[in-house]
């Protein structure tokens, strides 16, 4: 289990949450150059206490553009350009190393093996203990992982998103790099308490358009008696799910407040049933959510969706 830092929010209760997070046991903090243009990255500085740092585990993310109106406008893994954004990267977070970095997406116009060689000269340097990656796909993997060990891919992963079973998974698996699992809620759909249409940060995405939305929350209700019977939440039933299929996988779960970590340490505990895990899948189906992750044009630029 992990801590995801996205989410912008006060920061004496953003400080507040890691550092309950860190003693709670959940050692790996994520997070990205690009989160709150960098202001997440300083919050976790300012979350460090004493002795915190051996026990931190940091995975952080570069390369996502932004323009100055804060829309994504692509990616940028150059060499050059990431070792300047790792430079600013340890500023900002006050330390001298980075436990795992990444590019947040695939960059089509640098060939990964360069990106990949300019991390481990970092990690030469000592600046880097681990490499990892994000949202790539099975070949990109093989291509990396021939350059230095990859330590870890972040992926979506979840009753709703199963993509990576197609191939990613086995092949993380036959090369030994574990997975961080985001998006294990669906972006709020299967916290089992989604209201319904309205606004927030994914309310554009095709999975909660119209028919869609009605779709997908019927599955959610599918799920409420096989939690209702464990007297838990749907949600802890779903990053129970996650964390069910593989010793490799790692479920990354955001708070926002500090009362947020004791729900994720109790999903983290639970153990399903061979019967129970059956009974979920017969629930939602690996083909029944309705809508694609993203809309067209963004899906286009994933490397794991290809």
């Amino acid at each position: 289990m992990s801590f995801g830092s996205l989410t912008p929010a006060r920061d004496a209760e953003s400080v507040a949450t890691i550092r309950a997070a860190l003693d709670a046991g959940l050692a790996l903090v994520d997070t990205g150059d690009f989160y709150g243009n960098g202001h997440n990255e300083w919050l976790i500085r300012q979350a460090l206490r004493a002795g915190d740092r051996e026990r931190m585990v940091i995975s952080d993310k570069f390369g996502a553009l932004r323009d100055p109106g804060g829309r994504f406008v692509g990616m940028e893994a150059r060499p050059a350009y990431l070792k300047s954004a790792l430079a600013y990267s340890l500023q900002r977070l006050g330390t001298d190393y980075i436990d795992i970095y990444r590019p947040a997406r695939l960059d089509p116009a640098v060939p990964i093996e360069d990106t990949v060689g300019a991390i481990a000269e970092m990690v030469q340097a000592g600046w880097v203990r681990h490499i990892g990656l994000s949202e790539v796909g099975a070949e990109t993997l093989r291509r990396a992982h021939a350059v230095h060990p990859i330590a870890d891919l972040q992926i979506e992963y979840s009753l709703f998103s199963r993509g990576i079973e197609r191939s990613i998974l086995a092949t993380c698996r036959e090369l030994g790099i574990g997975i961080t699992a985001y998006g294990v809620l669906a972006h709020g759909l299967l916290t089992g308490a989604y209201a319904g249409p309205g606004g927030g940060e994914f309310a554009h995405l095709p999975r909660f358009h119209g028919d869609n939305l009605n779709a997908n929350l019927a599955l959610v209700e599918g799920l409420r008696p096989l939690a209702d019977a464990r007297d838990i939440t749907v949600a802890q039933l779903a990053v129970a799910w996650v964390l069910a299929r593989g010793d490799e996988i790692v479920a990354l779960v955001g708070a926002s407040r500090p009362d947020r970590i004791a729900d994720a340490i109790a999903a983290a505990g639970l153990t399903l049933t061979d019967d129970e895990l059956a009974a979920m899948d017969e629930a939602v189906p690996a083909d029944a959510v309705a809508g694609e992750r993203y809309a067209a044009p963004q899906m286009a630029t994933l490397d794991s969706e290809r």
